[in-house]
């Protein structure tokens, strides 16, 4: 494909709450085996883009360690490549990204040394499966100068936390607005952009010039009249995990036959693979309509529930539409129903945690085995 690809994954939600305390939202675990970035690196490479950034700043070792070997990917080769840029002082510059246009501008030089003609900018906290090619021969098509990938929403969805966007019957998009108070619209921007490279330096330099910062606000929708901006709607599966509860229906959604289907049959997501043995199922486990990591030990019953890694179910426990996060120990007897339960946490015997549908509670305990919080 004749494009760079830069993953934007410095980013913090304080919606996620205690989650990302100590991770980037785009290191957040996803189905069992996957983190959120896996989704946007695998559709770069899935698309033939060979020549990947990931943009980080804020918690990046979790991150970091997982994209410690680009091979995953199939990025390691001589030609293009993966590469992470974090927030670096320099003799002109000492500020952490102040904006997600700022953080282009830092690493302009990745743009200026590349001679793809085009740029595909995304999110790395979507959960998508998305081939950049269709977009970008809309966007060569359509004679646009930006165009963005964009998602019809329901009606009962948060759409206060998404940029919303109107359209004419030719795709152009004449409104944008960035998480209004009151929504005119269920389109919304799924941060994912198409846009000419060295269009994009010139956009960002005069931003620099300018003191402006923000991606949204002072490129897309101050320079809405003057550039032609297309919106290309995605009709295929599309969450953004910003929220609590985002992130736990997200992850609910793989439980799903359709969903899983969709994901694992063409044009597979990658990730960082562990050394693990296949999960083991004791005498007394049972397990429905769930997922189960490699490297877990199973003695209790398991119901509508996602299982990462190298967690322990004690006997008699009984876990329903929750999500264990890896490393996680579940002594014998607890009961844990609609919750979250942190990586490494170490559940005493028989407890109980109850969430509801609508209030996901979220776990988080002192790791016994190893003497950490």
């Amino acid at each position: 494909m004749r494009a760079i690809g830069i993953i934007l994954a410095g980013g913090n939600s304080k919606k996620m709450k205690e989650l990302s305390d100590k991770r980037a939202v785009s290191a957040m675990p996803i189905a069992g085996s996957y983190r959120s970035i896996d989704f946007a690196l695998s559709n770069m490479s899935n698309s033939h883009i060979q020549k990947v950034a990931v943009l980080t700043q804020y918690n990046t070792r979790s991150l970091s360690e997982h994209l410690s070997s680009s091979k995953w990917w199939d990025f390691g080769r001589k030609q293009g490549g993966l590469y992470v840029f974090t927030p670096t002082i320099t003799k002109d510059n000492s500020a952490w990204y102040r904006g997600t246009a700022d953080s282009l501008y830092q690493n302009i030089h990745f743009l200026k040394e590349s001679h793809e003609p085009y740029v595909v900018v995304a999110s790395g906290d979507g959960v998508y499966k998305l081939n950049y090619n269709d977009v970008l021969k809309y966007h060569v098509d359509k004679r646009a100068d930006i165009t963005i990938v964009c998602k019809e929403m329901q009606k009962e969805d948060d759409l206060s936390r998404f940029g919303l966007v109107r359209t004419n019957e030719d795709g152009r998009i004449i409104e944008i607005e960035e998480k209004p108070m009151v929504a005119n619209s269920s389109l919304v921007s799924c941060g994912i952009y198409v846009v000419r490279r060295r269009l994009l330096i010139e956009l960002l330099e005069r931003c620099a010039q300018e003191d402006r910062y923000d991606f949204v606000n002072d490129i897309l929708i101050r320079y809405k009249n003057l550039k032609r901006i297309y919106a290309y709607r995605l009709e295929t599966y599309w969450n953004n995990i910003g929220t609590i509860n985002s992130y736990y229906k997200t992850n609910m959604d793989f439980l799903k036959k359709e969903v899983r289907d969709f994901f694992f049959k063409e044009g597979e997501i990658h990730s960082k693979v562990g050394d693990l043995p296949p999960a083991k199922y004791n005498y007394g486990a049972n397990v429905k309509n769930s997922l189960v990591a490699s490297g877990c030990i199973i003695n209790g019953t398991i119901e509508n529930s996602i299982i990462f890694s190298k967690s322990y179910i004690g006997n008699n426990c009984y876990i329903k539409n929750s999500i264990i996060l890896n490393d996680a120990y579940i002594g014998d007897n607890t009961v844990i129903e609609n919750c979250i339960v942190e990586s490494r946490d170490t559940i005493h015997p028989n407890m109980r945690y109850q969430g509801t549908p609508e209030d996901i509670k979220i776990i988080i305990e002192k790791n016994d085995r190893y003497n950490i919080n």
